[in-house]
């Protein structure tokens, strides 16, 4: 369909002279089951694409194939429709005018159809909502650095509250893969490479987008960041003990307490099954044993993949086939299989209409829950009624500036002449170079799914709809004059652009150099959906430019601060003992910058701590911490996989003390619970955070475990030498894992208790013994450790 279809008339249906019925007449979910045809029915379980194009640019993967539609507009709102696919997010349009064709569209579906039920509208929210002149937020993988449920709670309300005065129902996201493979493109997308802090960051979000009444979509159900050599879409080879313990649990989290009400499948296949088919996973698994109700919706062309793609379904009507009868109650983001496909299928008697049946109702219960099968529906959203909206206020700018400033990690902090080298002082300001590819570039602020990356970028005629200040920018307005240079792109950089950079850190008293990644589609930058890297070298010639800055810095004595904005960790061993500091930033949004120089100034005391680990080489690493002890360094490889900085690390500008340390018990029943608390100090001048992190071992397993694994954390905020008791609560559920009969149990014997400020730094361990019997613990098990902060 072209981009003004939803602009043409259509007129009411009449289908086998069945009468149309009173669209401002409440219907009930049963009589509609039992009213509508297999037409209208099929027509509910299905998204329409109005602005997809078909040629250039795909924000889709294989859009160009997949989302072409010869019929009109009239033909395909004839029976009704289920949900409009990203109405703000497809092509850039001032917000008034995108509600404006929304209620054109939602008035035309109503006026056709015989119900008038309107459509369900769904758009991407994953880092601020992915509509032009909307603002970007922190990309996911900045979430978790900042170790703060609560803030990313926040952040999802105003997200959502955005939305709904749009007329939007729906947000594709969070994420809630678990990083396996660093290399992975998507890596930005998600949260981290560790189930609890995955699973409780984005129950956060999930609760905070559902309290405005925003259904929640978590993606992608499940295995998908477990890619073979992290190739997105690549087949997935993982055991259905690691699919438990490590993939799952944040899915189980943010449906038991977050409340989401919608899975989207993954694109992938675990051995040899692809998720969109498989039903021992969404139907058997997530309805059956976890009691979710809610919808599954298909990732974009998902259901045709399993014909295109995966080789499991000889065409589109068997693949329609196998998607419904194993759970997936949606086609998004258009029709390819669940139209005339399926209804074939289920007109031969090949598919049993009850099948829909049951997906319909969990559709249009989600209607009835936003107020689509009421009488009073208005198809105007209430931004067009009040005649404005503004989707960047200056409240949305100041949560995405603090987002920012609590994400930056400061890796590395050397001593420069007789302190260190940051914060800066006064003096290092006021003779200031800024160098690097992403040194003048906006977009190194923005991950792949911020609306000017991922749309954006494909319209070069048309301005970023946000203010973006970049590193250099952001720094001349505070300092005033600033020697830059813009030394190439993150894919290439010249002699003479490098030249130029090494010119410039030796003419001046401090010199930030910054690199990392640009975020695109399908190729289209350095990270994001669909670029993958071959490896963990920084990309392109930003190596070799860093390699040859820092000595020119270092013989002029200039204090160099790394700074690294990306979308993924890259190793930064060669460089780690050459900086004066090291700063690391996950596309920290359109206030990244200002957050950025708030943390090099001082005016921000850093306390981001890594959602990923750091790697030293570009090769040879597990992937992530939670690993067993035979992917460690062992006496029987050559490679070390340790992490340069490992999960959990991040410095400050002040010092933290940990004293009184206590256990409740030094046992407890494998029904029980143990306290564990400790006594946290501000040792320094400065305000600062510190999170306390709590790491269980279980040193002897009925199978394989990890060496270590998060099982709670608290951020702590102390002013200069304030103290505050830290308390965690640690139940026996919290050490179950999935056994040797693959099931989830809870096992007698010891397990050692970490209080950590990383992964690889413990500041004390408590040795806690379970007894008796051996159990079972499902969905219904104790997936949270309550934490308390009391100040002192």
């Amino acid at each position: 369909m072209t981009s003004g279809a939803a602009e043409k008339q259509a007129t009411p249906n009449s289908t086998s002279g069945i009468e149309p019925r009173d669209p401002g007449e409440d219907f009930s979910i049963e009589e509609l089951v039992r009213d509508m045809t297999l037409e209208e029915k099929l027509a509910q379980l299905v998204g329409v694409w109005v602005n997809a194009s078909t040629d250039g640019d795909s924000v889709a993967p294989l859009q160009n194939q997949m989302a072409g539609d010869a019929r009109t507009w009239e033909d395909v709102i004839s029976s009704g429709l289920g949900q409009i696919t990203r109405m703000y997010g497809t092509v850039p349009l001032e917000p008034l005018e995108g509600a404006r064709r929304l209620a054109a569209a939602q008035e035309q579906i109503m006026a056709a159809s015989r119900f008038g039920i309107p459509a369900q509208v769904h758009e991407e929210c994953l880092a601020g909502l992915a509509a032009w002149k909307a603002t970007a937020f922190p990309v996911p993988l900045a979430w978790g650095a900042t170790f703060n449920p609560p803030l990313v709670h926040r952040m999802a309300g105003l997200i959502g509250a955005q939305m709904r005065e749009l007329g939007i129902h729906q947000g594709l996201a969070p994420v809630l893969d678990v990083v396996r493979d660093l290399r992975w493109g998507r890596v930005e997308e998600t949260i981290g490479e560790d189930p609890y802090l995955v699973g409780t960051v984005a129950s956060a979000y999930v609760s905070g987008l559902e309290g405005t009444g925003i259904v929640a979509t978590l993606k992608h159900f499940v295995g998908y960041s477990a890619s073979r050599a992290g190739r997105n879409h690549a087949p997935v080879s993982m055991g259905p003990r690691e699919l438990a313990d490590v993939m799952l649990p944040p899915f189980e989290m943010a449906i038991k307490h977050g409340q989401a009400r919608s899975v989207m499948h993954a694109y992938t296949d675990t051995d040899g099954v692809p998720a969109a088919a498989n039903h021992a996973l969404l139907t058997a698994l997530l309805r059956g044993e976890w009691g979710f109700n809610g919808t599954v919706v298909a990732d974009y062309f998902g259901i045709a993949f399993l014909h295109a793609t995966h080789g499991i379904a000889a065409d589109s009507g068997e693949a329609a086939a196998l998607a419904l009868a194993a759970g997936v109650d949606v086609e998004l983001p258009t029709v390819n299989c669940y139209g005339r496909p399926l209804l074939e299928r289920v007109r031969s008697g090949e598919v049993p209409e009850s099948l829909v049946d049951t997906a319909l109702r969990r559709v249009l219960l989600q209607k009835q829950e936003a107020g689509l099968l009421a009488k009073g529906f208005r198809p105007a959203p209430p931004a067009l009624e009040a005649g404005s909206i503004d989707l960047d206020p200056a409240g949305n700018r100041a949560l995405a500036r603090e987002i920012a400033a609590q994400s930056l990690v400061l890796l590395a902090n050397k001593t420069h002449g007789n302190s260190p080298c940051l914060p800066l002082p006064a003096a290092a300001l006021a003779s200031l170079g800024v160098v690097g590819p992403l040194a003048e570039d906006p977009f190194a602020m923005l991950g792949c799914y911020s609306f000017d990356a991922h749309v954006g970028a494909s319209h070069p005629e048309v301005p970023m709809g946000i203010r973006v200040p970049t590193v250099a920018g952001a720094a001349s307005e505070r300092f005033g004059d600033v020697l830059s240079a813009a030394t190439g792109t993150c894919e290439a950089i010249t002699e003479d652009q490098i030249a130029e950079a090494c010119r410039i850190a030796a003419s001046v008293d401090t010199c930030v150099i910054a690199v990392g990644d640009n975020a695109g589609l399908f190729g289209r930058g350095t990270s994001g959906e669909g670029n993958d890297a071959a490896d963990l070298q920084l990309p392109g010639d930003q190596h070799r430019m860093l390699d040859r800055v820092l000595t020119a810095a270092r013989a002029a004595g200039t204090r160099a601060v790394v700074v690294v904005l990306s979308g993924r960790p890259y190793a930064l061993g060669d460089f780690a003992d050459r900086a004066g500091a090291i700063v690391q930033g996950f596309f920290p949004g359109e206030e990244g910058a200002e957050a950025l120089w708030d943390v090099l100034a001082g005016s921000v005391n850093p306390s981001g701590k890594l959602p990923v680990s750091v790697p030293a080489t570009s090769g040879g690493q597990p992937g992530t911490y939670l690993r067993s002890r035979l992917a460690g360094p062992s006496g029987v490889s050559a490679l070390d996989p340790s992490p340069l900085f490992g999960f959990g690390h991040g410095l400050s500008y002040t010092s933290f003390g940990f004293s009184d340390h206590a256990a409740g018990t030094p046992t407890m029943p494998t029904t029980g619970e143990v306290s564990i608390g400790c006594l946290v100090t501000n040792n320094g001048d400065v305000d600062g955070a510190e999170v306390v992190q709590l790491y269980l071992e279980d040193p002897v397993g009925e199978v394989v475990r990890p060496v270590r694994e998060l099982i709670g954390y608290a951020r702590v905020e102390l002013a200069a030498g304030a103290s505050a008791r830290v308390e965690f609560t640690v139940h026996a559920d919290r050490t179950s894992f999935t056994g040797m009969d693959l099931q989830r149990v809870v096992t007698p014997g010891l397990v050692k208790l970490h209080v950590a400020t990383s992964s690889t730094h413990d500041v004390h361990t408590h040795e806690v013994i379970l007894h008796g019997e051996r159990r079972g613990a499902g969905f219904a098990r104790e997936m949270l450790t309550p934490v308390t902060v009391t100040p002192q």
